[in-house]
């Protein structure tokens, strides 16, 4: 038994967390800032995945095909229901142009007259949707990634100028609001990457606009698609946080889309993959990208998507499911699973470390919980403050150990990241994922939720199985200047199985030692900024190398 150990915690206190766990069945008591696209492929794991909210999609050349007295939605009265009755909020997004409701400019006809003249035909369409929902769907999407400007290529769904979107917002927003006064209209999602400056020029629009102030400047939310990254999803929130208050607008962002899919999976393999992406990467993705999101400030986020279709094939060269499309399992979804409770009633954010360590802090009221893991191809060392003599270290895959701090720290070992896709000089996505969850006034560690029961899958197609290398004890040799060189051999591809659920091999615990932190760079609080991280000086490299390809391979989803 190592110095840090594990502690055996009293009998009061283990009967007394015995009690308190909450039941880890119903999507009702999951936070509604956590949620999942489509969740209507699968409403029962969405509901085991603990997902608060979803997005359906009501594109009107299918609700309305060859006429506005039709409304044939891809989502029936009844699975809308189901959805409610799991307690997912659902938002709407809406998008589209049926031929008949073109202009010669490829836009909706009559946009520019007013939103109650009849002549307006997506007036027309909003206002249905609006009144035939209202009360089931209360947020509103509006369009998707307009800023892909290129109509040659495929995720392009937007014919007009950035001030015709405005208009198209304009006259949404209106007709919203009239028909739903309750309801939050969002913008449309950004790529950021097609068009950086197309966020600030719209807002200028906004601004420019005399009525704009009166109706809140036709917008309540913005909204982003962020994809592959955790150290981009943070620059680029911040950036659009920033795009708005330098203007003196204070909205909320989410991020509605979010993802790093695999090029593995024995069930779908993609020969011309846009990044490499490992499915034990993926799941140590989801952690990374959901703190780092918060740490930028969004309000909610959601990863696209919870399972595959068959359609998926057509419009998508990766799987980006965390179920498959037989109803088994990817090990993202368990790391899901466990990130949306260890990220339960998240009041502050704080990125306190960014160079070989990824350390993001959430504060949680009475205890905090630190996220930590390596962002190079080789071990390293976190050391986090203590507030308390004991914590709970808990892995991204849900196994647990109560740890002892040392001389008022706690010093946690942290595997190499896998890297097959370096990005600079760190690793695209980091290595495995450890929650150090500790009380702040001193307490015992507070009591952490199961993991849920894992459903039987539909078939048993194999699952990769999540094996976690041991945690080294001792400290690594740190160097001034990180470099990355990928080695086919340091590629750690999970090993298919026929268990239809993931079986993570289990981390010893670390040792507790009084070393000092591996990085010579000491732990430091990040506040907002738009300027790009020092520590990622090609972060652009993905821009060119990856979602610009990848934006234009969503054509069947998104159009």
């Amino acid at each position: 038994m190592s110095a840090f150990g594990r502690v055996r915690s009293r009998p009061i206190f283990l009967l007394f967390l015995l009690l308190s766990l909450p039941q880890p069945t119903a999507a009702q008591d999951a936070p509604p800032r956590f949620g999942v696209i489509e969740s209507t492929e699968n409403p029962r794991l969405a509901s085991q995945l603990g997902a608060g909210w979803t997005r359906i999609r009501f594109q009107w050349a299918e609700v309305q095909p060859t006429s506005p007295r039709q409304w044939q939605p891809r989502i029936s009265d009844e699975q809308l229901a189901v959805e409610l009755t799991a307690g997912r909020e659902v938002v709407g997004l809406l998008i589209g142009i049926p031929d008949w409701a073109r202009d010669d400019h490829r836009l909706p006809r009559g946009l520019y007259a007013a939103p109650d003249d009849s002549v307006n035909l997506w007036a027309n369409f909003v206002r249905e949707a609006s009144s035939r929902y209202a009360g089931r769907i209360d947020r509103w999407i509006i369009w998707n990634e307009p800023d892909i400007s290129d109509p040659t290529t495929p995720g392009h769904t937007w014919d007009g100028t950035v001030e015709d979107f405005y208009q198209l917002q304009k006259v949404a927003y209106q007709v919203i609001k009239e028909t739903n006064p309750a309801a939050q209209v969002h913008l449309a999602a950004f790529t950021h990457f097609w068009d950086p400056t197309y966020f600030g020029r719209y807002l200028d629009l906004v601004l420019a606009d005399p009525t704009a102030a009166a109706h809140n400047d036709y917008f309540d939310v913005a909204t982003a698609h962020l994809y592959f990254q955790p150290n981009s999803i943070y620059d680029i929130l911040q950036s659009f946080r920033a795009d708005m208050s330098q203007r003196g607008l204070n909205k909320p962002i989410w991020l509605v889309e979010t993802n790093a899919p695999p090029l593995d999976d024995p069930s779908w393999r993609v020969p011309n993959w846009t990044l490499s992406v490992r499915q034990n990467e993926q799941a140590a993705f989801v952690p990374q990208a959901l703190a780092s999101a918060l740490a930028a400030g969004a309000e909610r986020v959601a990863l696209y998507k919870l399972q595959d279709t068959e359609d998926d094939r057509a419009a998508n060269p990766e799987p980006f499911g965390l179920v498959r499309l037989d109803g088994s399992r990817r090990p993202a979804f368990t790391t899901t699973q466990v990130a949306l409770r260890y990220f339960a009633n998240v009041q502050g954010v704080e990125r306190e470390r960014w160079n070989e360590v990824g350390q993001i802090r959430l504060d949680q009221g009475e205890f905090t919980t630190t996220v930590l893991f390596a962002r190079l191809p080789a071990p390293q060392r976190a050391r986090v403050v203590a507030t308390s003599e004991t914590a709970v270290l808990a892995s991204m895959w849900g196994d647990r150990y109560t740890i002892r701090a040392s001389n008022g720290f706690f010093n946690i070992d942290l595997q190499a990241a896998i890297c097959t896709q370096p990005i600079g000089d760190y690793c695209m996505i980091g290595g495995t994922v450890l929650y150090l969850v500790q009380s702040v006034n001193g307490d015992e560690p507070p009591p952490q939720p199961p993991l849920p029961v894992a459903p039987t899958a539909s078939t048993q197609t194999p699952e990769a199985t999540a094996t976690l290398l041991p945690i080294p004890t001792a400290s690594p040799t740190p160097t001034a200047t990180p470099t990355i060189t990928p080695s086919p051999t340091a590629t750690a591809t999970p090993t298919a199985t026929t268990t239809p659920t993931v079986t993570p091999t289990l981390v010893p615990p670390p040792t507790a030692t009084n070393t000092p932190v591996a990085s010579p760079v000491g732990n430091v609080v990040e506040t907002a900024v738009i300027n790009p991280s020092p520590t990622t000086p090609t972060r652009w490299l993905l821009a060119g190398g990856g979602l610009l390809i990848l934006g234009g391979l969503w054509f069947r989803r998104k159009r």
